[in-house]
């Protein structure tokens, strides 16, 4: 996994084992990996004792039986996700960790903010999300913030301001474009340890913000990571 800086997952996933048959899954298990083939996710809720589960091809009805597994505490929406509404997941009181891959028909995020436990969240290449307003009220909450791009595509981001306020531990913003190109929002984020992200701000920006935060981990702090880079575009002037 590569979210190994955050312990509570490398804790549940060291011996998950891969399924596409849930008549295969131990009785006890706790932490499976799952690729749905056509009907085979039915009967994944009754296993009531999974605290973490990777999902694989997740559409809506594969999503309506997993959001039945109240223990769960780590939840993978693995790609292709093809639910198209994030409601059921209000169920999931005691999920810590969430990342959902290419939810290319999810208009509406905001259901994630009634999970009351919620610690890491990474959104990878979603089509319909662009700005992070709606995320404000977990701003005490996250402590891991992924809002990520594809191999193939980046993932536009309108601004880090509304995340002026939070305080996380860790930010990916890998595969992404930042439309205003403005790290400034992060300089107060005195809780941030580690910035995973793409060239997608010009390097003034980057030295501007290894000077106010000196103890945090980006690689575009260091001189030989710009060797063969230059700055991203600048960005369009708003008519």
């Amino acid at each position: 996994m590569r979210y190994h800086y955050h312990p509570h997952i490398t804790r549940l996933w060291r011996d998950a084992a891969r399924f596409d048959d849930v008549e295969r899954i131990p009785p006890d298990a706790e932490a499976v990996q799952f690729r749905r083939e056509k009907k085979s996710h039915r009967g994944i809720s009754r296993f009531s004792g999974l605290r973490g589960l990777s999902a694989e091809a997740t559409d809506q009805d594969f999503l309506e039986e997993i959001c039945q597994l109240s223990q769960l505490e780590y939840l993978e929406l693995a790609w292709p996700t093809t639910a198209k509404d994030l409601t059921p997941l209000i169920q999931l009181e005691r999920l810590k960790f969430l990342r959902i891959d290419s939810p290319r028909n999810i208009e509406d995020f905001t259901p994630l903010l009634r999970l009351p436990q919620l610690e890491a969240l990474i959104i990878e290449n979603a089509k319909h999300l662009t700005t992070l307003d709606w995320l404000k009220p977990m701003a005490s909450q996250l402590k891991v913030l992924g809002i990520e791009g594809s191999m193939n595509t980046d993932q536009r981001i309108e601004s880090l301001a509304p995340l002026a306020e939070f305080e996380l531990e860790a930010l990916l913003l890998v595969s992404t474009r930042l439309e205003d190109q403005d790290l400034t929002p992060l300089h107060g984020m005195a809780s941030l340890r580690l910035l995973e992200t793409a060239l997608n701000a010009p390097r003034r920006e980057f030295e501007a913000l290894h000077a106010a935060r000196p103890e945090l981990v980006c690689s575009w702090f260091h001189a030989e990571k710009w060797n063969g880079f230059r700055d991203p575009r600048p960005p369009k002037a708003k008519v």
